[in-house]
């Protein structure tokens, strides 16, 4: 047999093999498509803009700048957040409102969290039943400079007595775990309690009988010295006050003799 005829041959032979083998792939059934059954679209949830805080707003610092509308879930708002659906132009109309407490960045703003329109700050920070006091400090009567606001102290009270011919001082603690509102005109502490300032006048959180007894202390002491409590005694309520100051009842104290460098103490006369 010729070469050229076994070539033929076999090209003959090879093309049928590859038009049966496409022949046969055509024929073939197509992939079973795999069908992914879904439930039903969840709904979106609905939100409401509600007014937050971009940075924080120190107690007794104006708003500011810092607010803007914020998308908050309709569930996890409550009647004190302040909306865009009820108050549209609350964003300009709070940039003047004064902090009564801290606010801190992303919270919500709440008006209760703010000084009323036409209150003092001082009158909107006092709890309800409360006066406010100024009582004159110096170094060596505030903890050298280490009470701040917030603290809660002791107010003692020292003055002379005479006992026949010696001269002696009677000392008492006249109030007890009083809260200290403001050292000056500074009504919080600086950054993180680094900087002490030595005030000249610390205002005091006093009920109506507590401001009473400073009033008559602060007439009749020689020095009235304010005692740092310590933060675990703030929940403490008060013990005995020196409520004879202002009732007439008087009271017995103990008066400290310091004669010829003896010391004696002897009760005190009513």
């Amino acid at each position: 047999m010729a070469a050229s005829r076994l070539i033929i041959l076999g090209v003959a032979v090879a093309a049928a093999g590859g038009a049966g083998y496409v022949a046969k792939n055509m024929s073939a059934a197509p992939p079973a498509q795999i069908v992914v059954e879904q439930g039903p679209s969840q709904p979106a949830v609905a939100v409401t803009e509600v007014l937050v805080v971009s940075g924080d707003v120190p107690m007794g610092a104006s708003v500011g700048d810092q607010l803007s509308w914020q998308e908050w879930p309709s569930a996890g708002t409550n009647d004190k957040f302040i909306t865009r659906e009820t108050e549209p132009n609350a964003l300009d109309e709070l940039k003047t409102a004064i902090a009564r407490v801290p606010i801190y960045a992303g919270e919500p703003l709440r008006r209760s969290k703010l000084v009323g329109e036409g209150q003092s700050f001082m009158s909107s920070i006092l709890p309800s039943g409360y006066r406010a006091i100024a009582t004159q400090i110096s170094a060596d009567t505030s903890a050298g400079g280490f009470i701040l606001p917030n603290d809660f102290v002791d107010v003692i009270m020292t003055r002379r007595a005479e006992a026949g011919s010696a001269t002696g001082f009677i000392t008492e603690t006249i109030l007890q775990n009083i809260k200290v509102l403001a050292i000056d005109q500074t009504i919080q502490e600086d950054e993180e309690g680094k900087k002490v300032k030595v005030g000249e006048t610390a205002t005091l959180e006093l009920t109506q009988q507590q401001a009473e007894i400073i009033t008559v202390a602060q007439q009749m002491a020689d020095r009235l010295t304010l005692a740092l409590r310590s933060v675990a005694d703030a929940q403490q309520p008060a013990a005995d006050e020196a409520d004879y100051l202002v009732t007439g009842n008087g009271k017995r104290g103990t008066v400290r003799l310091i004669k010829s460098g003896e010391v004696s103490e002897v009760g005190a006369r009513k």
